[in-house]
């Protein structure tokens, strides 16, 4: 398991060069959450997103088609990013762990961080990083 109090700038590094597609879990509509400030942000740096929003699903978000869960992904992602609370990132794990195909990176936005959960990706060979935000990461 990581230490998730700390992590080294260098597989940070690995996870944003290595990632390209990205789950986005509590994609959000408003122009004023951050998840929609990330999510525009990593569609402008050539990431392709896939929101996630119960909610959203059939709409389109920043020119993305919204699904309503995990499950309806139609091919793997290289990240599920959470922006979801502590409480209910262990959910949004598992459903990631439950898909046909592993993604390769849980990310936990800040303010969100489950340990438990963070240890059944890792023992599933999952890396996982908790309370931080790729979009400062990638400033760093």
């Amino acid at each position: 398991m990581s230490d998730h109090d700390a992590y080294d700038p260098a597989l940070i590094r690995r996870i944003l060069t290595e990632t390209r597609t990205i789950a986005l879990v509590g994609a959000s509509a408003n122009p004023a959450r951050p998840s929609h400030h990330v999510m525009a942000f990593l569609l402008g740096r050539g990431f392709h997103v896939t929101p996630i929003n119960p909610g959203l699903s059939g709409r389109t978000l920043l020119g993305q088609p919204v699904l309503a869960r995990l499950a309806d992904l139609p091919a793997p992602v290289d990240m599920v990013e959470i922006f979801r609370s502590s409480d209910a990132a262990g959910g949004v794990v598992d459903e990631a762990l439950a898909l046909p195909w592993l993604p390769r990176f849980v990310w936990m936005q800040v303010g969100v961080r489950d340990d438990a959960a963070a240890a059944r990706a890792e023992a599933k060979g999952v890396v996982v990083v908790m309370d931080r935000c790729p979009k400062i990461e990638m400033f760093r």
